[in-house]
């Protein structure tokens, strides 16, 4: 017999069942929800997608702003057995478009501020029959045969049905997310209903100790899986509360407000925004609230951890994560910290370092990084090849290079297609970024491969200066190369330099090196 588990009833109905009803659970702008009320809008949510005919395992696409109505329309979904979908909002209809036909599914829901997209999402999803807008739908917004619901019209629809929550189990189906794209073309990695709770039983409680005390606040948003944790699974898994921000995206000076409005505990952002609040002219007491920080995303740089400390007081845990393993599964902790590492397994979490042939790497020896943890995804949907090119049994390949100390402490290398083979030797991208934020004068950069004029692979810097954009390029450039000279063996120092305003990035924050290879 199967023992029952839903996510949704787990995260949200078990505290008003225990009587912890009255407890705060959302902050939104000036919106203010207990767990209760957070309940009840779950609840019609799901009753209203019922009345839509959404059936289990069916695909409810999601194009919307961190938001109330986002939690309840992912959480609804799972309530009854359905599969949400959560996309990039800020994404252009027709990719919007590519995912939701990919997904399959009929009804699409979108927030009132990105309305914009529903004709290009129509027209390139033909099999949606039903868009639903968390706000009033635009006047005239072209649907290509769609129904478009208001979210009072959308909440009408539960009429009779009924809002019980589906008999789903562990293993039950639960949600897709899309993989980062950081590398190209995104792909949905299925999850499981009880993924979520292996998170917030790994991560969650053995690093960040999370209590029902805690409020947290996350600069990466809820359509990705770091978001989704951060600012949803986390923080309901303990009866603690939750500031979402729908602005979009976010900024060093709105952060700020933010966190000095509602005083959060937890503060999650990623490296490329640590730095940029480095960078900012922020108060040094803004975080005073912040008991921890988090990163993940992309290795962050001792330095830009040391400036961090030292100018906020507060520490940060690097960590890494994936899409596929929901959560951050490699990470320091406040008890066992070195910065410029990724720290060791988070506990419930396995970790190997092979070879080309598949061998386990002693200490001090760069190889592929491979995990194994009970909240993997079940695969990506129709992909079939690349799911035998990254699952091994319970094992699955990262694309990370990773080398690990006498001590157990995991250090980043790059992406295993980012290395550069320069002159028979291998170089590390992120060792050469690292190096170059090291400098006061970089505030990020990128390392990629160019050809020169006799096709030989060189190191070229793309740099974001720190201070004044309109410094003498010339001149940065002589300062970086001996900089650099003092720290870097030959082949490993960069052969040209590019000063940019900004890098390419995902939409959560991992710089899209494959872009300026281009």
């Amino acid at each position: 017999m199967r023992e029952p588990f839903n996510a949704a009833t787990w995260l949200v109905d078990r505290h008003v069942a225990g009587g912890n009803g009255d407890r705060l659970a959302v902050i939104c702008e000036d919106q203010r929800y207990t767990y209760r009320e957070l309940a009840d809008e779950i609840a019609r949510v799901a009753a209203a997608l019922r009345g839509l005919g959404v059936r289990p395992e069916e695909r409810v696409a999601m194009a919307m702003l961190d938001s109330v109505p986002y939690a309840a329309v992912f959480l609804g979904a799972l309530r009854i057995g359905a599969v949400p979908v959560p996309m990039n909002p800020l994404l252009p209809g027709r990719d919007l478009a590519a995912i939701t036909a990919d997904a399959r599914a009929s009804v699409a829901v979108v927030s009132g501020a990105v309305a914009g997209c529903i004709g290009d999402l129509c027209s390139g999803a033909p099999e949606v029959a039903t868009v639903v807008v968390a706000g009033d739908p635009p006047t005239g917004a072209p649907s290509g045969g769609a129904r478009i619901l208001s979210w009072d019209e959308f909440g009408a629809c539960a009429g009779g049905a009924e809002d019980a929550p589906y008999p789903t189990w562990d293993e039950s189906p639960g949600f897709w997310l899309c993989t980062s794209g950081s590398t190209g073309q995104p792909k949905l990695a299925a999850h499981r209903h009880v993924d979520i709770r292996v998170t917030c039983e790994t991560y969650a409680r053995s690093i960040l100790g999370i209590t029902p005390e805690d409020r947290c606040y996350s600069v990466g948003p809820m359509f990705h899986a770091y978001g989704l944790g951060n600012l949803l699974s986390f923080p309901f898994s303990v009866g603690a509360s939750t500031i979402l921000e729908p602005t979009r995206p976010p900024t060093p000076a709105r952060v700020a407000e933010l966190v000095t409005a509602h005083r959060p505990t937890l503060f999650f952002c990623i490296p490329t925004f640590y730095a940029a609040l480095n960078g900012s002219d922020l108060a040094g007491d803004t975080f005073a609230s912040v008991r921890l920080a988090a990163s993940a995303a992309e290795s962050l740089p001792a330095e830009t951890f040391e400036r961090f400390r030292e100018r906020f007081g507060v520490t940060v845990l690097d960590g890494i994560g994936s899409t596929e393993m929901l959560h951050v599964y490699l990470s320091n902790s406040p008890a066992d910290l070195r910065p410029g590492t990724s720290g060791k397994p988070v506990p419930g979490y396995e970790i190997r370092i092979i070879d080309d042939s598949g061998r386990d790497q002693p200490p001090g020896e760069p190889g592929q990084l491979l995990v194994k943890g009970r909240s993997m995804t079940t695969g990506y949907w129709c992909r079939s090849e690349t799911n035998r090119a990254t699952f091994e049994g319970p094992w699955m390949r990262t694309g990370d290079l990773y080398d690990v100390d006498a001590d157990g402490y995991h250090t980043y290398l790059g992406r295993v297609d980012d290395m550069l083979r320069v002159g028979g030797e291998w170089v590390s991208p992120a060792e050469v970024e690292a190096t170059l934020i090291a400098h006061p004068a970089v505030l990020e950069a990128a390392v990629v491969g160019e050809h020169d004029a006799d096709g030989v692979l060189r190191p070229v810097a793309y740099v974001i200066r720190a201070d004044d954009p309109d410094a003498d390029a010339d001149e940065l450039a002589g300062v970086l190369t001996a900089f650099c000279r003092e720290r870097l063996a030959g082949y490993k120092r960069p052969r040209r330099y590019e000063f940019v305003d900004e890098l390419p990035k995902t939409a959560t924050g991992k710089i899209q090196r494959f872009k300026l290879r281009t």
